[in-house]
């Protein structure tokens, strides 16, 4: 065969395998809202800069039928490529071809991707687009499953990973998306659940859609499974490239920095907190009012929405945000909200990602149904969470700062590098009503006039103990600010905590509260 038929055979098979499952395929793909998946790679990486390899791999299964059946790059796309010129590994399920089916050679696709994501230390994205296991492949198409699952693990904490949920994502298939770092899902797109709605009518008789099973709305608003909501796959891709712009590409690595900006005026940040200590408002406005350019990159916006988390940057540097939201139950912290910050402390961590936490809680959500549902061992979370980080912390107690809750946003007592205070905070066991009822509980009953007592016990317990002033006189916080030295005091922390080493006990691993 001369040069040139062997090359026109060349080009046969690579259009064969780039066509996927066929142009009637990919026109039902689209009618759906769905990208092929080279097209979704495309719009997510530089342009001209996606470079394909395993194109040719080819299943291994003899039964059923399979023996005469070619699938093209066996359903899966696998290569590198680069987001805002750097560089990144990336893989996306082809569901023209057999529904992404996974069998074992697709999965080894995938894990030599991931392998040599973690040999080059940079970030792994996964399109997530498959009706499962093949079924043909039976035991192997499980092995392959859990090839990537402990991929999945050994590279947690070392490479950001990030998955891209664009179809289906069911049964032992999800169990990838929830080991990796992010979770982004679209709205009518995006389909993640364990037992499909067939199995559910079978064994407990209940009708429901797959949307209402495990659509996006309800990974992002219920279950917590997903980090970042989108209507549309473009707005999706650009959530990702945002993402990445504050993440450093491994564990070795501090994010990029960008040229610093002021936050954008029109912010008046002594205003945000209002004069009655009941009054909730959004803490998202005091976040926007330090970091630069006003820009707050939220994570896990709907779920557990009683704290707020996500990435920021404070004189170009990136900065990992916890905070209370009065605006939702007060701001405390229940179970949800505690596994919510958690993860989101660990991450920042693992990563070099200095943290910095707003406070401002009555303490831990009271109640039969957050002590059954574990709000001890789930609050502890937090508690571990911020124990063992060891990225520079700084704290702002902007007005309640009550008991366990006082402790555990990341208190002088579990670490913080640096405390610091608004002279608006109350720092104290718990809140003056409750206090002055049971310190004074003699005094007010026997008084003639209760209800005249108990204001006067409760103003002498604030006067006394709800203020920041105790605190700092004991060292417990470094300093009380106004709110417009707020934003100067976390730079100057920030910035001189850049080479902060801290050394812990020698251990193979601690052992959280999971």
């Amino acid at each position: 065969m001369s040069l040139r038929q062997k090359l026109r055979d060349f080009f046969n098979r690579r259009e064969a395998a780039i066509t996927g499952g066929g142009l009637k395929a990919i026109e039902k793909q689209v009618a759906l809202g769905k990208l092929p998946a080279r097209e979704r790679i495309k719009f997510l990486l530089d342009p001209d800069t996606f470079h394909e390899y395993d194109l040719f791999v080819e299943h291994r299964c003899h039964d059923f039928g399979m023996d005469n059946k070619q699938l093209a790059a066996d359903g899966v796309v696998t290569g590198t490529g680069k987001i805002s010129g750097h560089p990144v590994c990336i893989f996306a399920q082809d569901f023209t071809v057999a529904g992404g089916s996974l069998g074992l050679m697709h999965a080894r696709k995938i894990t030599k991707i991931m392998d040599h994501a973690m040999k080059l230390g940079i970030p792994l994205i996964g399109i997530n687009d498959s009706g499962g296991a093949r079924i043909q492949e039976g035991v192997n198409s499980l092995a392959g499953y859990g090839e990537i699952f402990f991929r999945n693990t050994l590279a947690s904490g070392v490479i950001p990973q990030i998955s891209v949920i664009l179809g289906p994502c069911a049964g032992g298939a999800v169990y990838s998306p929830a080991l990796t770092d992010f979770v982004f899902v679209v709205d009518k797109i995006s389909k993640m659940f364990i037992t499909g709605p067939e199995v559910i009518k079978t064994v407990l008789g209940e009708e429901i859609s797959m949307e209402e099973l495990g659509g996006a709305r309800v990974q992002t608003e219920i279950s917590g499974n997903a980090h970042f909501y989108a209507e549309s796959e473009q707005e999706c891709f650009e959530q990702i490239k945002k993402l990445v712009t504050f993440i450093p590409w491994n564990n070795r690595k501090k994010a990029d920095p960008f040229q610093a900006r002021k936050p954008k005026p029109g912010l008046d940040i002594e205003g945000i907190i209002p004069p009655e200590p009941m009054k909730p408002y959004d803490v998202r406005n005091i976040i926007r009012a330090v970091c630069d350019d006003s820009d707050f990159f939220e994570v896990q916006k709907y779920w557990a929405a009683n704290i707020v988390i996500g990435f920021a940057r404070l004189a170009g540097e990136t900065v990992g945000i916890i905070a209370n939201q009065p605006l939702v139950l007060a701001g405390v912290l229940d179970v949800d909200s505690s596994d919510k910050a958690a993860r989101f402390i660990r991450f920042c961590d693992a990563f070099n990602i200095p943290l910095v936490t707003f406070v401002d809680l009555p303490g831990y959500l009271p109640g039969v149904d957050q002590e059954h549902a574990g709000v001890i061992r789930h609050g502890a979370k937090v508690l571990y969470a911020y124990s063992e980080a060891t990225v520079p912390k700084i704290t702002v107690i902007l007005r309640k700062a009550y008991g366990g809750g006082y402790i555990a946003m990341c208190s002088r007592h579990l670490g913080a590098d640096f405390v610091f205070a608004w002279p608006t905070a109350e720092i104290a066991v718990m809140g003056p009503e409750g206090a002055a009822n049971i310190i004074f509980k003699a005094e007010i009953a026997s008084s003639p006039n209760p209800d005249a007592m108990r204001r006067a016990k409760v103003e002498e317990y604030t006067e006394k103990f709800a203020n920041p002033y105790i605190a700092a006189a004991n060292g417990h916080i470094d300093a009380v600010i106004t709110p417009r030295e707020t934003r100067g005091c976390l730079i100057h922390a920030i910035e001189i905590s850049a080479e902060k080493h801290e050394s812990r006990p020698t251990k193979k691993h601690g052992i959280p509260p999971f």
